[in-house]
């Protein structure tokens, strides 16, 4: 089949995302982008670049987007010779957390319904995400004056499915190398913003720090021209810690971090799928990870009592267990890394592949 695949926003992970379909999928994949800035102006204008741009959609089979285009726009101006359209929810904006500085605007929010509503398929990428925003959409659409269309939840319901995204690394075992067990690495590869909550990261370390608790620290992952000024203070106050600080350009140059890196932490406020901690976990690293969002779903039940946690004391606690006693962890590092195998991009492409030659048809 011939896919057109649409990237309103690409960077991060939906730019893992596109790229990694693409060279996966058995089909032939045409991919349109935009660059990752302006993201409120993509939602509102990516419409009408794509229409402008693609000259000919009848050429296509089927094409992918996501919730950064509003697709009622692109169908009602690309044309009658449009084929079908599958939809993949990164995140949404009627329930993405923001910073006390900004205000909801609940227009993109809508935008995102009435376009899984317009899509021929609809997926979402854990099914966390789709009870979160099913359940943010129908409290919008309650707040509605009147002539609420409360229809349309069981609509796009009945075309939904959840379906994980590829993460670029192969199937079969993975050789682990060995840890430094006297200052064990602690990883932080996730955006440098405000859902993914650093000050209360940080705030942990520092009592660990307090505690003489020893660690290395390496602070990865993207990070905007702005970024929470929790980041420089860190720099200052762990600068005996930290071995790499910002992120790191070159593939290879990542992986071998993550090669070495003992511990993987999360305390975001917001995590529909957690790719970051899913590729860290396979190469090795022993994740912390709260008790909540999407990562009792992706990781192995037999491990949550080890590797969730409840509370910050809970978090600081199991830490300082395992900087201390790390090689009692070795054989869970083995077995979570052979388990997370299933969300390797040869294993999932075969969802979207097979859920395309359906709309096909």
């Amino acid at each position: 089949m011939k896919i057109l695949f649409l990237e309103p926003f690409f960077g991060g992970s939906h730019k893992d995302f596109a790229l990694g379909f693409k060279a996966h999928s058995c089909h032939d994949v045409t991919l349109v982008t935009l660059p990752d800035r302006f993201w409120k102006w993509r939602m509102r204008g990516a419409a009408l670049y794509f229409v402008n741009h693609v000259k000919d959609f009848s050429v296509f089979d089927a094409i992918i987007t996501t919730d950064m285009l509003d697709l009622t726009d692109f169908m009602s101006l690309a044309g009658k010779d449009l084929p079908p359209v599958l939809m993949y929810f990164h995140e949404n904006q009627l329930s993405y957390p923001l910073s006390p500085r900004q205000k909801r605007d609940f227009h993109l929010g809508f935008t995102n319904i009435i376009s899984a509503l317009a899509a021929d398929k609809v997926f979402f990428n854990s099914q966390f995400h789709f009870n979160d925003f099913m359940g943010s959409a129908s409290l919008l659409i309650k707040q509605m004056p009147d002539s609420r269309p409360s229809w349309m939840i069981e609509q796009i319901r009945e075309k939904t499915e959840v379906v994980y995204p590829g993460c670029r690394f192969k199937k079969g075992r993975v050789e682990l190398k060995e840890r430094e067990l006297k200052h064990p690495l602690i990883i932080w590869n996730h955006r440098w913003e405000y859902d993914k909550n650093p000050e209360f990261f940080f705030e942990v370390l520092g009592r660990l720090k307090e505690k003489n608790i020893p660690f290395s620290l390496a602070l990865l992952g993207e990070r905007l021209a702005s970024f929470p000024e929790v980041f420089s203070r860190a720099q200052e106050k762990f600068k005996d810690e930290i071995v790499v600080y910002g992120y790191v350009e070159s593939r290879d140059n990542y992986l071998s971090w993550l090669e070495k890196g003992a511990i993987v932490v999360s305390c975001a406020i917001q995590e529909n799928f957690g790719i970051s901690i899913v590729e860290a976990v396979r190469f090795g690293c022993i994740p912390l990870l709260p008790d909540r969002l999407s990562y009792p779903e992706i990781m192995p039940k037999e491990f949550h009592s080890k590797i969730l946690y409840q509370t910050k004391e809970d978090l600081i606690t199991r830490l300082e267990d395992m900087l201390v006693n790390y090689q009692d962890y070795l054989p869970l590092q083995k077995r979570l890394s052979i388990e997370l195998e299933q969300f390797s991009w040869e294993v999932i492409v075969k969802r979207y592949d097979t859920a395309l030659e359906l709309l096909k048809k």
